[in-house]
Formats: structure tokens, sequence, C-alpha cells
């Protein structure tokens, strides 16, 4: 389907572009339409195509190392996927599927290069969408690589979920094991001197009561804090997790490049040998 002017004007990556680049790209791309669970690329289709979601939805996937499916990305109106391996005219490295009813800017890179020839400022407009959009994605890797897991649950506790914290933390320390000593030695010598005017004398039922009482309230309360504690182990864990596997991604990257790097040198060293013996020949 032929796009029109005013579609791509709706889009942010086209938002800077005047009319004149708007009309010489939306004479070069065109709409296509997914239906629900309609697959419009996959992992290692080397189409060169590039997509903008003008409506609907559209969910990007990648296989991990252990075959699972992993989310990369959920575009919707006005996104853009699939870009760096257009530019980069290799394999796309994603799935893509379309969630519901969707109609996308199918873009290729030649596209691009006609409208950059006829005007050639639009590359700007272009650079300058994209540069938003790649600060935007590494403020978002900050913000993500530096939150600590104590400040993001302590953000999101509730006022009880403090108290239990509290309580929790003084009912397990030296302070609370002294001052419950004071009081109930106090409270027993008390009633032990007045004897028969005591008002709980021995075996201090009275007292029984309220550290039956106390152990009933104090037990629930610290288990609400336990499970906050677990809350928080699990997700130190899961970051752990995700760095450990990021790690282990650029570790397995940096190999890949080093091995490249080898067998570049290789293929000098052999070229250089074999121009050395042609000198040595002639």
């Amino acid at each position: 389907m032929t796009c029109k002017p005013e579609i791509l004007r709706s889009v942010p990556l086209f938002a800077l572009l005047d009319d004149d680049e708007t009309a010489v790209l939306a004479s070069q791309v065109e709409v296509k339409t997914f239906t629900p669970r309609e697959r419009i690329y996959k992992i290692g289709e080397s189409s060169g195509q590039a997509y903008v979601v003008i409506s609907g939805s559209v969910r990007v996937t990648t296989v991990d190392e252990d075959q699972q499916e992993v989310i990369v990305d959920e575009p919707g109106k006005g996104d853009f996927f699939g870009f760096a391996s257009m530019l980069d005219q290799t394999p796309h490295q994603t799935n893509a599927i379309a969630l519901e009813q969707s109609d996308v800017l199918e873009i290729s890179r030649d596209d691009i290069a006609v409208l950059l020839q006829r005007k050639p400022l639009a590359g700007m407009d272009l650079l300058t969408t994209l540069g938003r959009q790649f600060h935007g994605s590494q403020q978002l890797v900050r913000l993500r690589a530096s939150r600590n897991p104590n400040e993001v649950i302590e953000q999101e506790a509730s006022w009880s979920e403090r108290i239990a914290d509290s309580v929790a933390h003084f009912g397990g320390s030296w302070t609370f094991i002294i001052i419950f000593i004071v009081l109930m030695s106090v409270y027993a010598l008390i009633n032990i001197l007045l004897r028969g005017r005591a008002w709980d004398p021995y075996p201090f039922i009275l007292l029984n009561l309220f550290l039956s009482m106390l152990a009933a309230i104090q037990a629930p309360v610290i288990m609400m804090s336990q499970n906050r504690q677990d809350t928080k182990d699990r997700l130190r864990s899961e970051l752990d997790f995700d760095v450990n596997r990021r790690a282990e991604s650029e570790i397995q990257g940096l190999a890949r490049k080093l091995n490249l790097l080898d067998d570049k040198i290789d293929d000098l060293s052999i070229l250089l040998r074999g121009k050395t013996s042609h000198d040595h020949m002639a």
C-alpha cells in the first residue's frame, strides 16, 4: 500500500523532515498490514528491511543460549525496529511478530539513500532523532544497571511493612533482651515484696498472659519482616544473574573478536610471506 505523507508526519523518526523531504520519502516506502500472530521477519533473514509501527503493536524476541524465547521489545505506534540489521546489511538477529492487526511502514536502505541523495540535509534530521533514541536507551540502561535492590524495596514498602521491619530489628537486639529482663525482674520483685497486696502474686499468671500475647503478636510480625528479607535476597540474586549473563555475553564477544583478529593476523602473515617469496624470486 502506498504511503501518504501524512503517515510519515505522525512518525517521530521523521517528525523533523520538511514537506519536500517527507514527499520524497513517501514516494519510496510502502505500508504493509499484518494480521495477529503473523510473522514480520525471523532470525537469520536478510530482507534488508526496517519497520516503523503505524498502528497496532509488535513483539520483538530473540532466543538465548538455553533456547528460551526472550522478549527484546514491544514497539507500539511510532516506534521502529529492525533498523540495525537494515543499516548494517546483516541478517536479522531477532524475530518480529504482530500482536494484533498492525500497519507498519517498510523502509529499506535504498529508500534512505534516495532521500539523502535528493535531500542531503534530511540526514541530519534523521541522525538527530536517532540520537535522541540512543540517549534514551543509554539512560534506561544506566538506571537499570545502577539500581539498588534495597532502595527499590524501601521505596515501595508500605507503612505496615516498615513497622514490621522496625519491630523485628528491635526484637532481635541486645537492647530488647536487656530491657525485657530488667522489666520482668522488677515486675516479679515488686509482686514478691508486696506479698498479700500484690496484684499478680506468684506464679505470676497475669505476667504469663502478657508474655503469651506478646509472643503471639511478635511471631507473625517477625515473619512479615522475614518475607521482605526473602524478597530482597531474591531480587539481589536476579540482578546478580543478569549481571553475570551480560558479563558472559561480553566475554564471548571479546573471544570472538580475538579469534577474528587472530585469523586476520594469520592472513596478513601469509600475504607478507608470499610477497617476500615473490620479491626474492624476482
